[in-house]
């Protein structure tokens, strides 16, 4: 059976959800961002876009290009709330629904849900105007037979509209786009083929692996599949195993001393390991984004056979993703830390072999601090390579 996949994008989600919170915004320029010096731009509305404000931007900067707009902390616990309502209606078509990296983002698979509520295109419409009369959101919807397809599609109808690719059409409907539009193609990507004067898919795509691997090295199996519309990434159900921590750290100055860099990511993982202790989960996979003085985003990944929960194995983890993208010498600007693959830390336990003493003293040791924390606060306990000057790192959903 053919897959269908829906991808459901609302638009400048963050400014959506306030705009709900409060009518009077509705007209006015927006720009969400945290009032630091260094701060940067989170999310914006479409009259700060028109201006050339862009996600990522230094807030100064924001503010040059747009000088009317009105600047916003980010209320994380609303998106939450927001995202999680959007997400029980879209249960009502299919269990697989998975929430994106970026806010306001759903993939549902509707693969052999016709007989029950129709075609793919039915369900987007409905589910649309679900949202529009319940919630006050108005998402671009796509239909296509996978991820990066619907997801593409959807860039292309921004800010309002639906567009649908049949099965079939993938090649065809990729060909003439630039190769920019396409998820997971990095900026370092991009400059490597225009280098050799390639700029669209359908001239990525008359290339063999072993031709982009001279190009792109590593990355050309996934460029390969990736212009020619291939992904069998199955969509994650919401909750447990789809779920994704993001933590953020924002430097200021810009930091390329390795003992600083360290001691800000020392405290991501301290935070992640007490979000996810607190609800019963380790992850399998860590990230770690970094985003440069010159504007270049880097990210790198290490992946566990089992669920790491304690701090001990979490720093490991993020050690490993943070030395395997940390490859240049420019200063570092912002610093991001993601747990993904969620589960349960489930053990089998042996009858004969012998207890692993350090895994379980580290345990212990991340409880105790857990104790601490709650009852007096986040910056009562921290780690010696931590540092107490950056314990108030920001948190994003």
């Amino acid at each position: 059976m053919e897959r269908r996949i829906i991808h459901l994008n609302i638009a400048d989600f963050s400014v959506a959800v306030e705009r709900l919170l409060d009518s009077s915004l509705k007209s006015r320029a927006l720009i969400i961002a945290e009032p630091s010096p260094r701060a940067v731009v989170h999310d914006m509305s479409d009259e700060a876009y028109a201006e050339g404000v862009r996600k990522g931007m230094l807030l100064n900067a924001a503010r040059n290009r747009c000088h009317s707009a009105l600047v916003l902390p980010p209320r994380p616990e609303q998106y939450r709330k927001a995202l999680e309502r959007c997400v029980e209606h879209a249960r009502h078509y299919t269990p697989l629904v998975e929430r994106s990296s970026g806010a306001g983002h759903l993939y549902l698979d509707v693969t052999g849900t016709h007989r029950l509520f129709g075609p793919p295109p039915d369900i987007g419409w409905r589910l649309r105007n679900t949202l529009r009369r319940d919630l006050g959101l108005d998402p671009i919807w796509s239909a296509a037979p996978n991820k990066l397809v619907a997801k593409v599609a959807s860039r292309l109808v921004k800010p309002r509209g639906e567009y649908i690719v049949a099965g079939g059409e993938e090649t065809a409907f990729l060909a003439p786009l630039p190769l920019h539009l396409l998820p997971g193609v990095s900026v370092v990507d991009l400059t490597r083929l225009r280098h050799v004067n390639i700029c669209r898919v359908h001239q990525a795509a008359a290339l063999s692996v072993q031709e982009l691997s001279v190009l792109c090295d590593h990355r050309a199996r996934f460029l390969y599949q990736s212009v020619r519309g291939i992904d069998p990434s199955p969509v994650q159900p919401a909750g447990v195993p789809g779920s994704e921590f993001v933590y953020c750290h924002v430097f200021a100055p810009d930091a390329n001393q390795e003992p600083v860099v360290r001691a800000a990511l020392t405290t991501l993982v301290q935070q992640a390991g007490y979000g996810l202790r607190e609800r019963g989960l380790g992850c399998r996979r860590v990230g770690v984004s970094l985003v440069y003085t010159d504007g270049v985003q880097l990210t790198r990944q290490a992946v566990a056979k089992t669920p790491a929960a304690d701090d001990q194995a979490l720093q490991h983890l993020a050690l490993t993703a943070l030395y395997r993208v940390w490859q240049r010498r420019v200063r570092v600007r912002q610093l991001v830390l993601s747990c993904s693959q969620l589960q349960h830390p489930v053990q089998q336990l042996s009858l004969f072999a012998a207890v692993d003493r350090s895994r379980e003293r580290n345990r212990q040791i991340s409880e105790a601090c857990d104790a601490i924390r709650t009852r007096c606060g986040a910056a009562a306990i921290y780690r010696g390579s931590q540092g107490p000057l950056i314990a108030g790192a920001q948190l994003s959903p």
